[in-house]
């Protein structure tokens, strides 16, 4: 709601452009460079073996996130040199963060979470009052909670080989069943404090929309949850796969509904 008319449109677009195909994938392409992962990661369950010509493509990619964010706006463009070189930081070996649970874990929910939703919201236009408005600054911290949520359950299946290269992620010093205790509370958490925010903004029909679009996931993460308590081997490449798939899938059709019925 931060601008209206044809010109929101097609900043929204660009803004999903700049985000989803360029910075995302570079920051992603960056981060395979120098892990060199030969398990399972993120969506590949056999990645291929990176080569110089990735570094490349990583760099033409920043490049034109970088001008094509300065085409919408300049404070844009240099929250997304921001985002870029936090996102390096993480994995550049003559720093990486990744090395450190704590640290890693602080930067990228704040990074990908608050700072993300609060980076979109200026590549579309919103005003300083409309960022800094008390229920859209719950909102972001909503985006960090989730992802306090979700993200160590994307290491609890690399275990084995985060300890062989020295990276001590939050879900290794957690161990299996505490990583899934910390996903609850942080997910249970995110959707407390976007209940609140809904409450506070009187938007009760998102709300409710987000209640049931999200029944489907709180089961199977139950359901998975219990599974790890019992069996370990549970939390694997393909049960983590499923997760992502069915809330992604689920948390789409909600912000769709929410377009729609407004």
């Amino acid at each position: 709601s931060a601008l209206r008319g044809p010109w929101s449109g097609w900043r929204a677009v660009g803004v999903f452009v700049v985000l989803h195909l360029l910075a995302y994938p570079a920051s992603n392409g960056y981060n395979s460079y120098y892990d060199k992962d030969e398990g399972s990661i993120g969506g590949l369950k056999a990645p291929p073996k990176v080569t110089q010509e990735l570094l490349h493509l990583v760099w033409l990619f920043d490049a034109l996130a970088v001008a094509g964010a300065a085409l919408l706006s300049l404070p844009f463009a240099a929250l997304v040199i921001a985002y870029l070189l936090i996102s390096k930081a993480y994995s550049y070996e003559g720093i990486r963060l990744k090395k450190y649970p704590l640290l890693s874990t602080l930067v990228v929910v704040v990074f990908q979470g608050a700072f993300t939703l609060l980076m979109t919201q200026v590549g579309v236009g919103a005003a300083p009052e409309q960022l800094f408005e008390k229920t859209n600054l719950l909102l972001a911290l909503v985006s960090t909670l989730f992802l306090c949520g979700s993200y160590p359950l994307t290491q609890v299946y690399q275990h084995e080989e985060d300890a062989r290269r020295g990276d001590r992620t939050l879900s290794l010093r957690l161990g299996i069943r505490g990583t899934f205790i910390f996903a609850a509370i942080g997910l249970l958490a995110g959707a407390a404090a976007l209940g609140l925010a809904y409450w506070l903004r009187q938007e009760i029909r998102p709300l409710l929309i987000f209640l049931v679009a999200t029944g489907p996931v709180v089961a199977l993460f139950s359901r998975w949850a219990w599974a790890v308590w019992h069996d370990e081997r549970a939390a694997d490449f393909e049960h983590t796969m499923q997760m992502n798939q069915v809330s992604s899938l689920c948390l789409s059709a909600a912000f769709i509904a929410m377009l729609l019925w407004r």
